[in-house]
């Protein structure tokens, strides 16, 4: 009952909004599909691609702008937050456009994510500065570690979620997770102004997961995320686990921040540092992933998107009630490590990962869903290949 009563400060025009939100990415993501054909805004096919034809990479353009009306046509007064994000929004969407057209450097990526995290900081005022009680006492005040602290967040996020956008809805799913536990946060530390907001990013992710997901009716996705899209969807959810969790009038504990969006976090941590210590980029492409080792295991792309799903979000639940317990918190911070070593010891043969995989697949399954799924080749990602 308590959580209805939040759910209820909810107003009905922010729930109004939220639903206006939903329709008008929808609709825009649907007109925006010609467009992208006919200008080349598309990810083709060849390589490891899976997909056999052109799909416009028109999600985060269509999120965007969705968002952005909504907001001028019904928020009061628009502060400088506001127009800030906005700002590095739209310049995030712009490069990550240009990436999928031209293949940029990751330089220019990585700059472009700096300036926005940047940016964020000095005009937004939105800083990591206070850690609190992260290492086990109140105040933790990072100093002059926040300018490059804040940046490692917006950067890291931003990536962990780039690497994730590899099978259609999952990056898509993840960040709805992230977004929603988020609104959860903000309604229980009484935040409600940042709750509607991320409520309506919510309802345009609902809008562009009916063109993204898989559906008995939709086999494939219509319309990809685009690097532009996952950008403005990392950059969202690295403003938000900042701005609650530095807010001294409604705080929401740092140890949160990872907790919300920890599947993808992991996988882009361990796959650096093993890149790195095979003396690769850490942004070469390969089939390391841990969607990439779902689908090699015999998992259908949708049940990749749904598993992956319901463990990042009872990962935000545990670690939510794990500190409404009032549970020490360097031990989340501990617990968050031991899931970090746990999959790179669990990944470093890619052979028997996916054998591991496969037998835990089996115990779920009956033997006849197992030869059924044994006969049909994995189907490798539809995303763009990361």
């Amino acid at each position: 009952m308590q959580y209805l009563a939040l759910i209820e400060k909810i107003e009905l025009a922010q729930w109004l909004r939220a639903g206006i939100c939903l329709l008008t990415c929808a609709v825009l993501i649907r007109a925006l599909v010609p467009v992208a054909l006919r200008f080349g805004m598309v990810d083709k096919p060849g390589g490891r691609k899976d997909h056999g034809a052109p799909i416009p990479v028109v999600g985060g353009l269509g999120i965007l702008v969705s968002l952005i009306l909504v907001t001028l046509f019904t928020e009061t007064p628009i502060d400088i937050r506001l127009v800030t994000f906005a700002a590095c929004a739209i310049g995030l969407v712009l490069v990550g456009q240009l990436d999928d057209r031209f293949d940029i450097s990751a330089r220019w990526r990585i700059g472009a994510q700096a300036l926005a995290g940047t940016a964020m900081m000095l005009l937004a005022g939105v800083t990591a500065t206070n850690l609190q009680d992260v290492f086990g006492f109140a105040g933790s005040n990072i100093g002059l570690f926040a300018f490059p602290f804040t940046i490692f967040i917006v950067v890291g996020v931003i990536n962990a979620l780039n690497m994730a956008d590899g099978v259609d809805g999952l990056a898509g799913s993840l960040s709805l997770v992230s977004v929603a536990l988020f609104t959860c946060f903000a309604l229980y530390s009484g935040d409600f102004r940042i709750a509607g907001h991320l409520l309506a990013v919510a309802a345009a992710l609902v809008g562009f997961l009916l063109w993204n997901f898989r559906f008995p009716w939709q086999p494939r996705a219509r319309v990809f995320l685009g690097n532009g899209g996952s950008m403005l969807l990392g950059f969202v959810i690295a403003w938000c686990s900042v701005q609650l969790t530095q807010n001294e009038q409604h705080p929401v504990s740092p140890v949160l921040g990872p907790w919300t969006i920890a599947l993808p976090l992991i996988d882009c941590i361990v796959l650096i540092f093993r890149r790195l210590m095979q003396g690769k980029s850490p942004f070469s492409a390969d089939r390391q992933h841990m969607h990439h080792l779902l689908l090699d295991a015999g998992f259908k792309p949708v049940a990749v998107v749904l598993l992956m799903a319901g463990v990042s979000l009872a990962l935000g639940l545990f670690a939510a009630f794990a500190v409404k317990l009032d549970i020490w918190r360097p031990l989340l911070v501990v617990l968050f490590g031991v899931l970090l070593v746990g999959w790179f010891v669990f990944t470093r043969d890619h052979e028997l990962a996916v054998e591991r995989l496969k037998r835990l697949r089996g115990a779920f399954v009956s033997r006849q869903a197992v030869d059924d799924g044994d006969d049909d080749e994995a189907v490798p990602a539809d995303g763009p290949a990361r």
